[in-house]
């Protein structure tokens, strides 16, 4: 068998051990827009990078975050048709699971639902793995917040705080250094510091960033733009003030 020929079918191992297959879908969700998730105290918060839209396009026709159930909410990155097919099994997953035993699904449960159908197509003669990595965030029945990552080759963890995407490495690397328990005790600190980590790979300011928040028992509310204006300004003002720290010291 050529050298070539181990990246032809998703099932077949190369002799170091590869899926390329699946390693290709990673190389996907690294070219998607960026997706920042953190779990605060009693919130969670997603932040995605917004692409601008084409004048004449329907901004709401692109959405890169989405409700799965009243207590689960879904950030990806990635191919954008990919997240869609798992978007839908996993909402009928959520309704099912209700309906079947009277109880809303767990945020692990839809987790690793959502990662075994990502593990199935990655055996599969005639289909190929899914370009997409999600951050799945939400609260169980006891109030409990959870973050989770799922990725193409159908592993899932659970996070404080991360990101993927475009320049992932990068926002988690800020996300290590400013994530403490005093930053996300509040809603205002962690929205802060998910706005603050996205835009260390975004330049453009509030116009291009998309927030979600979700509280236990709440439904889901995006910011406004005048609301991530706001956020914005302080953020940068904070940045001067400690730019200027950094100088009086030198």
């Amino acid at each position: 068998m050529s050298g070539s020929s181990y990246d032809r079918a998703i099932t077949v191992f190369s002799p170091d051990g590869h899926l390329f297959q699946v390693e290709y879908a990673q190389e996907a969700v690294k070219k998607g827009s960026t997706a920042v998730g953190v779990k605060g105290k009693d919130v969670v918060v997603l932040c995605v990078e917004k692409k601008s839209v084409p004048q004449l396009q329907e901004e709401r026709t692109v959405r890169k975050i989405c409700i799965l159930d009243d207590h689960v909410i879904m950030a990806f990155a990635g191919l954008t048709a990919d997240a869609r097919i798992l978007i839908n099994r996993a909402r009928t997953e959520c309704q099912s699971h209700k309906l079947t035993v009277e109880d809303p699904v767990s945020i692990e449960y839809i987790t690793r639902f959502i990662a075994t159908l990502k593990q199935r197509y990655t055996q599969s003669n005639g289909r190929r793995p899914f370009g997409t990595s999600c951050l799945i965030a939400g609260f169980d029945m006891d109030g409990t917040p959870h973050l989770y990552l799922t990725d193409p080759s159908g592993t899932y963890t659970e996070w404080m705080a991360n990101a993927t995407g475009r320049s992932a490495k990068t926002v988690r690397e800020f996300l290590e250094k400013h994530y403490t328990d005093d930053a996300v005790a509040t809603e205002e600190g962690s929205v802060k510091l998910v706005v603050r980590a996205l835009l260390e790979v975004v330049q453009s300011g509030a116009k291009n960033v998309e927030v979600a928040i979700l509280k236990h028992n709440q439904p889901m509310r995006m910011l406004d733009i005048s609301s991530l204006e706001k956020i914005v300004s302080e953020i940068e003002k904070e940045k001067e003030e400690e730019a200027e720290k950094k100088k009086q010291k030198k």
